[in-house]
């Protein structure tokens, strides 16, 4: 069995994660230069220019290409994941931002009325097609250029 230690020999997951600190790195800067503050919830935070989800999911694919062949099941497997994330970055957690968005609107409307909420919706959740791809692309720079 091999050790635990292991991990952090993977050039895949050390791939994945670079690729994921970066994006999440641009992020910060966007906002910096965008708003001249700094934002360190943008680190962590989703939503946003780029994708962290699409650069993350696309290093791997490219890593696990480059190491188990790009006519193999796991890159297949890789590449089927990786589509799952990006779509569900663009549709599925977008329309949930825009639908926070929407609430919290109505509840902004209802609290002059005598009722107060503790907290807003997260509204960015998710990301323009834009971003998804520049993230992707992203990814794909980083997969095929580190480690």
């Amino acid at each position: 069995m091999q050790s635990v230690q292991g991990i952090f020999n993977n050039n895949i997951i050390k791939a994945a994660v670079l690729a994921w600190f970066i994006a999440q790195l641009l992020k910060m800067i966007i906002v910096l230069i965008q708003s001249r503050k700094i934002d360190f919830s943008r680190l962590v935070g989703s939503g946003g220019m780029p994708s962290s989800h699409s650069a993350f999911v696309m290093a791997m694919c490219v890593k696990v290409g480059e190491t188990a062949g790009y006519d193999s099941a796991l890159f297949g497997l890789a590449v089927v994941i990786g589509l799952i994330v990006m779509y569900d970055a663009a549709g599925v957690r977008r329309a949930a931002g825009k639908q926070a968005a929407v609430l919290n609107k109505i509840i902004e409307e209802i609290e002059h009325d005598e009722l107060h909420f503790e907290e807003r919706l997260k509204e960015l959740l998710g990301h323009t097609p834009v971003e998804v791809i520049v993230g992707a692309f992203l990814g794909i720079v980083i997969g095929l250029t580190f480690f």
